[in-house]
C-alpha cells in the first residue's frame, strides 16, 4: 500500500501528531533546527525511500523531501487508518556522510 497520499491528506487537514522524540530531534538537529512548515514542505514534494510495514504501532516509511529552500529532511511517518492519523516519528536534516543523494544509505 502506497501510504504517502493518505500521510499527505493528513497534513492538508491538520491530523498530524509528533512523537516526543521528533520533537526534540526537530530543535536539537545538528544542522539547524527544523520547522513544522518545513516538514509539511519535505512531505508534499517527497518520496518514500524506505518502508517499515511491520513496524508498530502502526505501518510507517522514510520520506525524502526538501523544504521550498532546498533543504533535504527525512521525516519517519506512520499511518493509522483507523484514525486516519499521521504520526511524525522522528525527523531528521539526513547525513551526507552517511546516505548518497539523501535517497539510499551508504553501506
Amino acid at each position: 500500500m502506497d501510504r504517502l497520499p493518505a500521510v499527505r491528506r493528513c497534513f492538508l487537514e491538520n491530523r498530524v501528531l509528533y512523537s516526543r522524540h521528533a520533537r526534540h530531534e526537530m530543535v536539537a538537529e545538528e544542522f539547524g533546527s527544523i520547522t513544522d512548515d518545513e516538514i509539511a514542505e519535505a512531505v508534499a514534494e517527497g518520496e518514500i525511500i524506505e518502508s517499515y510495514p511491520a513496524a508498530e504501532p502502526y505501518p510507517s516509511v522514510l520520506i525524502h523531501g526538501r523544504t521550498r529552500r532546498g533543504r533535504p529532511v527525512h521525516v519517519v511517518a506512520a499511518y493509522s487508518e483507523r484514525d486516519n492519523l499521521c504520526v511524525v516519528v522522528t525527523v531528521y536534516h539526513p547525513d551526507p556522510s552517511r546516505w548518497i543523494e539523501y535517497r539510499r544509505r551508504r553501506r
